[in-house]
């Protein structure tokens, strides 16, 4: 009898408990997952703070900064069942940034939708509404090297709009010429008022380059109707005045023309107005001559005299008349009798008073100084003289003048009988 084979029982306890340890001591994520996902050049993985990743499970990548992803290419990897992570084409690349904006033209429509435009990308313009192709310049634009585009030659040009025309009384000023998106100027000569708008510019009307406005129309300024004047007229009246037309005025017989006798029709702005007021007539003898200017009074000081200690031997004064030429005049004989009783008979004295009669042209007053006859000065006297002024060859002097002079005459008499009395006595 042969021995026993030993039991295989306990090998594959063994084998089992093996294998339960390695399960209790692989990493999380080893067991049945794929690893972390792979590295991608120009692209950073979109975890969200994942730390496993089981079959099936999709990771998505994103350029950095300065690359674009490239068009048709995926830009994701998927864990696979032999817990590996799915194949990749490098996606992220370097590109020109959308190509250059052109006043003249657009980028054709195939390329509105891209945004990836790798070094030596060709794009291509076409010329925008108002604008025409010119065939001696390229629509084409290239990304370069330095991930920027080439230059963009003017190869459209501006359309040119029609001709304004010609604006009557007025002028065009064309700053820019008669193309597309230009603008002209209108204004009138001087004298006339815009009508319409003062400026246009060429534009775009359904494909078509047209004026925004219409031309607009200079209308000739009239000045209102000229100011009739009284006892006057206006010679060659007109139904209209315009700029710079004149009108004259004139005075019916017996009145004087005062103001500007001519006055024209002027512009202020863009109303008419008349360059002056209109002038006035004046009739000839409502006109008041000049009256006669009163003249101030002259002041002259007459100086007191003192009375010398000798008795004044008789004086005779002659008084001129105010009549000229003067009329000698017999002389008067007066008796003067004396101020006290004398034992001696009293000489007769002789005195000749001219006639006083006033003459209708009066003579300047005259100052007589006569001595006083006591010691004490006598003080200084003030006189007024006035002028007289002629009016029409006539003389006139101030009633005052005339009775200034005959104050003085009587002023003179009496001292005159004064001094003689006082002479008398005394012999």
């Amino acid at each position: 009898m042969s021995p026993a084979r030993p039991s295989v029982l306990p090998a594959v306890l063994r084998l089992l408990s093996l294998l339960l340890l390695l399960q209790l001591t692989t990493p999380p994520g080893v067991r049945g997952d794929c690893g972390l996902p792979p590295e991608v050049p120009n692209a950073q993985p979109t975890l969200e703070g994942s730390t496993s990743f089981p079959e099936k499970t999709t990771i998505t990548y994103k350029c950095n900064e300065g690359f674009v992803k490239i068009p048709g290419k995926p830009d994701s990897v998927v864990c696979l069942s032999n817990n590996q992570w799915s194949e990749f084409i490098e996606f992220c690349n370097r590109s020109c940034d959308v190509p250059t904006r052109l006043l003249f033209a657009s980028l054709k429509k195939d390329y509105n939708m891209q945004n990836y435009f790798p070094v030596g990308f060709t794009v291509e313009y076409e010329c925008r509404p108002g604008y025409a192709r010119d065939p001696s310049q390229s629509v084409k634009l290239t990304c370069l090297q330095n991930l920027t585009w080439s230059k963009a030659a003017e190869f459209c040009k501006k359309k040119s709009c029609p001709n304004p025309g010609e604006l009557r009384n007025g002028d065009i000023n064309i700053t820019t010429g008669l193309f597309y998106g230009s603008p002209i100027f209108f204004s009138c000569n001087t004298g006339y008022r815009l009508v319409g708008a003062s400026s246009s510019y060429c534009t775009l009307f359904d494909r078509t380059l047209k004026w925004s406005e219409p031309l607009p129309e200079c209308v000739e300024i009239y000045c209102p109707e000229p100011t009739q004047i009284d006892n006057g007229y206006i010679q060659e009246e007109h139904e209209v005045y315009v700029y710079r037309q004149s009108i004259t005025y004139g005075c019916n017989k017996g009145f004087n023309l005062i103001g500007k006798s001519s006055i024209y029709c002027t512009v202020k702005e863009n109303e008419g107005e008349w360059s002056d007021l209109p002038p006035q007539c004046i009739g000839k003898s409502s006109g008041s001559k000049p009256s006669p200017t009163a003249q101030k009074p002259t002041t002259v000081s007459v100086p007191g005299t003192r009375a010398p200690p000798t008795p004044q031997k008789p004086t005779t004064v002659n008084i001129p008349a105010t009549r000229a030429p003067p009329t000698p005049e017999k002389p008067t004989t007066t008796s003067v009798p004396g101020t006290k009783a004398s034992s001696k008979p009293q000489k007769t004295t002789t005195v000749n008073i001219p006639a006083t009669r006033a003459s209708p042209t009066p003579q300047k007053p005259t100052i007589v100084n006569a001595p006083a006859t006591q010691r004490p000065p006598v003080p200084k006297a003030t006189t007024s003289f006035y002028t007289t002024r002629v009016t029409e060859g006539k003389e006139t002097s101030p009633s005052g003048a005339v009775s200034l002079i005959y104050g003085h005459t009587c002023i003179t008499l009496t001292v005159l009988l004064v001094t003689l009395g006082t002479i008398g006595y005394l012999t």
